[in-house]
């Protein structure tokens, strides 16, 4: 009688405790009910009920993605399925994904204990990866909300985004109250965000246990600046496409954002911090400034494969834009620095499914018409490997980017690494191919790329969710496996 469920064998296995310098040694993976039971070389193939061959190629912890939407431009329980599918494709196991309140989304405002059911109700079942969500508090009842959420549904995160104070999410906006459905006497603004602070560290004080692992983000631009260069730049009418956009929301809008947050973390005394998708030299300047201003915040900073990848040169058309926007290639190079320099905590897709015919406003060469955000989960871990590669980035030092520090600070205390104990979550690498990216490939419903026709040296060949294999041989394999994530505890 079989005495392991599954053996995965002959796999370089990735660790992210490992030192760079290491080199990954051949071994196998045993699990059993969803779990490693034992990381070894040679282990019996007979005693097990399933062998899957490694072909000697990487195993990297499963990919811990802890920025994606669903649901934002697609109906949630569709998006489920197809984006956890093509999250599959990059070695993602485990997706956490924004949900608001308000257009988008559900297009539903109201109190959380409404709203966040319904979110349960439409994703479940229909994951192929493991799940869960962060949440933003976009008035005072969503405030108060905080410890239900939190001890009903095992919510630590949060978010606040910045710029929705007089900017919509795709440029100007003339009604944020009918935008973000919140009641017009509630203003959006520099006073919201400080109480939503303050409800989230109330909220780790009385909740001690959950304290470590209760953090709020932010979506790091300023509306004020943004509104006035988009004027600017329209009236110049010099620049177009991704460039004007970038011009539109300039580096400092970033920098100044994230210096007023650290001030407001500061102020009230709240010391879990995350900055989400910082995307240029300025906003990394600004953040580390912060750190070192206010050594008492535990800042975490967060960058997307999107903006290391991709440049307003390089990326294929309007279709690249995004909040922040992608930038000049000066930018890029120097958010590699900040990786390289062990600067940056985690790297992310920030995946937003939007569709060819919702991407594009009627003059598809107008940016300023075109949806904001883009999918890229599917190219997540392949990018970073093979372009890490290049500039020396480690194996071990991807597999903490990528899954170990994102799992530990979202209170996610069985994901991050190939270990005894851990969920059996790994994706197959094989670092020595050569690919290029084509938008058909993907089992997202987007029918367009950002990075159509980039060239990969990298490429995720099988994806293990709990031990199941749900991507192999280039295909999603069975039904949905993915269940959501009750964190915190």
């Amino acid at each position: 009688m079989a005495t392991t469920e599954l053996l995965v064998t002959d796999v370089r296995v990735v660790r992210p405790d490992d030192p760079d310098n290491a080199k990954p040694e051949l071994t196998d993976i045993a699990v059993n009910e969803g779990k490693i039971v034992r990381v070894a070389p040679a282990q019996a193939r007979e005693d097990a009920a399933r062998v899957v061959d490694g072909r000697g190629l990487l195993a990297f912890p499963g990919v811990v993605d802890a920025h994606q939407h669903w649901g934002i431009y697609n109906e949630l329980g569709t998006d489920t399925v197809t984006e956890s599918k093509a999250s599959a494709q990059g070695g993602v196991t485990t997706a956490l994904t924004y949900m608001r309140t308000g257009q988008y989304y559900l297009n539903k405002g109201g109190s959380y204990r409404d709203f966040f059911p319904e979110v349960l109700s439409a994703s479940q079942g229909n994951a192929y990866v493991d799940y869960a969500f962060h949440l933003a508090p976009m008035m005072a009842q969503h405030i108060e909300e905080i410890p239900y959420l939190v001890e009903e549904h095992g919510v630590t995160s949060f978010k606040i985004f910045m710029f929705y104070g007089s900017h919509g999410l795709h440029g100007r906006s003339a009604s944020q109250s009918d935008f973000l459905m919140t009641p017009p006497e509630e203003p959006y603004d520099l006073a919201h965000f400080e109480f939503v602070m303050r409800g989230v560290q109330r909220a780790r004080e009385v909740l001690t246990e959950y304290a470590p692992y209760l953090s709020l983000s932010l979506h790091c631009e300023t509306a004020e600046i943004m509104t006035a260069y988009t004027k600017l730049v329209e009236q110049d009418g010099s620049l177009s496409g991704l460039r004007a956009y970038s011009a539109s929301r300039p580096p400092h809008s970033e920098g100044l954002a994230v210096t007023i947050a650290s001030y407001l973390a500061h102020e009230t005394g709240l010391p879990n911090i995350n900055l989400l998708h910082l995307s240029s030299e300025k906003a990394l300047d600004a953040a580390l400034r912060m750190a070192g201003t206010f050594p008492h915040v535990d800042f975490r900073r967060e960058v997307t494969v999107g903006h290391l990848l991709a440049d307003v040169d390089t990326a294929s058309g309007i279709g690249g834009k995004v909040n922040p926007p992608l930038r000049e290639r000066e930018d890029v190079e120097a958010l590699w620095r900040h990786v390289l320099a062990g600067e940056v905590d985690w790297v992310v897709s920030d995946h937003a499914c939007c569709r060819d015919e919702l991407k594009f406003g009627s003059d598809r060469d107008d940016v300023f018409l075109a949806k904001s955000g883009f999918g890229g989960a599917e190219y997540l871990l392949p990018g970073l490997v093979g372009e890490g590669a290049k500039r020396g980035l480690s194996p071990q030092r991807v597999a903490k980017l990528t899954s170990w520090n994102p799992a530990r600070r979202y209170g996610l205390l069985s994901k991050g690494t190939i270990a005894e104990g851990y969920d059996a979550d790994f994706a197959l690498v094989d670092p020595d191919v050569s690919w290029t990216v084509r938008a058909a490939d993907s089992e997202s419903t987007q029918e367009y790329t950002p990075f159509e026709g980039f060239a990969m040296t990298a490429k995720v060949t099988d994806t293990f969710v709990r031990g199941n294999h749900v991507f192999a041989d280039g295909k999603i394999q069975g039904d949905p496996v993915g269940k959501y994530l009750r964190r915190g505890k």
